[in-house]
């Protein structure tokens, strides 16, 4: 009994020391968690901060509406393509329209005359005068009219047609001459054309002759332009405007009216109007 009870005592013993150690290795693990550092936690939810303070999160799987909501198409950063006509956007339908109606605009002006036969197109034909040199009084009116030739570097140069024939004055002896000084480059010029054409065609009947002469461009340049107007008037070329320097002129459009003796009876600087030409006319067709 003795022997038990000590038996007893020593196991008693041995559990309350067993629990003392546990009690003591307890306080000590409470006392270095107390001496670890800190960390911040961050919400239940999982996020927390790094050292650098940033934060992260724990990724999670998106919820059936979240992907739904991430893969639509009218997500504000994905470009909208609205199509008008079959693939094609309006933007690029735009930009074909233009090209398109830049392209008729320009055919059309190329196209187009720019003279006009309506005899009141140009109110003031000195307003579109193109001066070429210093202003010169031109021939007299009632000189003699000079022969269509010029001296151009020392030799004398005939005005010739687009055919490389001569057109001289003393052949037309006896007809009434109007010359008309011009350039297939000059914006008068061209508005007056269909004046001339016009004028020469209701009169040549009346014997009548009306020499367009060109100023310093190649046949090759005014023959298309004589068949663009339907010009059936005698057309002189001078390429090296020596024919434009014996007549003094210093400007396009120019023009002379010679009478059936080859007297100078008219001269007009500028695009004249249909009025204006049946003035000047009515003095030189008179027999």
């Amino acid at each position: 009994m003795a022997r038990f009870g000590s038996s007893w005592v020593r196991s008693q013993r041995q559990r309350d020391g067993d629990d003392d150690r546990d009690e003591r290795d307890e306080t000590a693990g409470d006392r270095a968690e107390k001496r670890q550092p800190s960390r911040r936690q961050g919400p239940s939810n999982g996020n927390y901060y790094t050292p650098c303070g940033m934060s992260k999160h724990k990724s999670e799987p998106a919820t059936p509406d979240e992907a739904t909501r991430t893969s639509s198409p009218t997500d504000a950063t994905a470009p909208i393509r609205r199509t008008l006509i079959g693939p094609f956007t309006a933007r690029q339908i735009g930009i074909v329209n233009a090209v398109v109606f830049g392209s008729a605009l320009v055919l059309f002006l190329a196209t187009r005359p720019l003279g006009s036969g309506d005899p009141t197109a140009a109110a003031d034909p000195g307003a579109t005068f193109y001066r070429i040199s210093a202003e010169t009084q031109g021939l007299d009116l009632g000189q003699k009219a000079p022969e269509l030739s010029g001296e151009d570097g020392g030799k004398t140069v005939q005005l010739t047609d687009l055919d490389g024939r001569p057109i001289t004055l003393a052949s037309l002896k006896g007809h009434p001459v109007w010359i008309n000084f011009w350039a297939t480059w000059c914006p008068p010029c061209q508005r007056e054309t269909p004046v001339l054409r016009d004028a020469y065609e209701a009169h040549k009947s009346e014997g009548l002759v009306l020499i367009g002469i060109d100023v310093q461009e190649p046949a090759d340049t005014v023959r298309p332009y004589v068949e663009r107007y339907g010009l059936t008037q005698t057309i002189g070329l001078d390429v090296t405007g020596a024919v434009f320097r014996t007549y003094r002129i210093f400007g396009l459009p120019s023009h002379y009216f010679i009478d059936r003796d080859g007297v100078v009876r008219g001269r007009d600087f500028g695009p004249l109007t249909r009025e204006q030409v049946e003035t000047q006319l009515k003095v030189i067709l008179t027999p």
